[in-house]
């Protein structure tokens, strides 16, 4: 009957899974992993980890959720709340390691890199956050990865509220530049 467990679990929506997990099932929680460790991953090298960097977090995040699991409610996606896992997990790791403040310091001196198109002639995302300085790279991820609001990615980064939306908004500005297409850019430089 393994073949059915596998089938009633792929099939089962996050908030059983995360019920059938606080009761003590780990191949719910297993499933749960299968499905969502992809994007939490994805969230932290968006973050500025390196790929096995966010591998560590990923899997530590997830076994937080795993002791946590029972606090889940499904008031929002299972996906979203183990993303905040995640990147408040790895803000704790840049704190430790104290490279916030360095990272801060390096977004103010550090100036924007010229787009490099891809073959469509249009610019990966990810490539587009890794221009951002680093400080608005995190927040940028923080408040739109990871789901969390600008006051709590504040308390998180131990940082002004203002300063965490200036981050934000200058980060948010620098991508629309970098995203937009083109031709709206030449326009924009031939109107301006």
């Amino acid at each position: 009957m393994p073949g059915s467990q596998n089938t009633r679990l792929t099939s089962s929506h996050d908030v059983e899974l995360a019920a059938l997990a606080a009761a003590g099932d780990r191949a719910a929680f297993g499933e749960l992993v299968r499905r969502h460790g992809s994007a939490v991953r994805g969230l932290l090298r968006r973050m500025g980890a390196a790929p096995a960097e966010a591998d560590d977090v990923a899997q530590d995040a997830f076994l937080t959720a795993f002791k946590r699991v029972g606090e889940f409610r499904g008031q929002g996606t299972f996906v979203a709340w183990v993303r905040k896992i995640g990147a408040r997990a790895y803000l704790r790791r840049l704190q430790r390691e104290r490279r916030i403040a360095a990272l801060a310091a390096a977004s103010d001196e550090g100036e924007e890199a010229a787009p490099t198109p891809d073959a469509a002639g249009r610019i990966d995302l990810d490539e587009a956050l890794r221009a951002l300085g680093a400080a608005e790279r995190i927040c940028v991820s923080m408040c739109y990865g990871a789901g969390l609001s600008h006051a709590e990615a504040a308390d998180a980064l131990n940082l002004p509220l203002g300063t965490v939306k200036s981050h934000v908004k200058r980060g948010l500005e620098k991508l629309r530049a970098r995203l937009a297409p083109s031709t709206k850019l030449e326009g924009r430089r031939e109107n301006g």
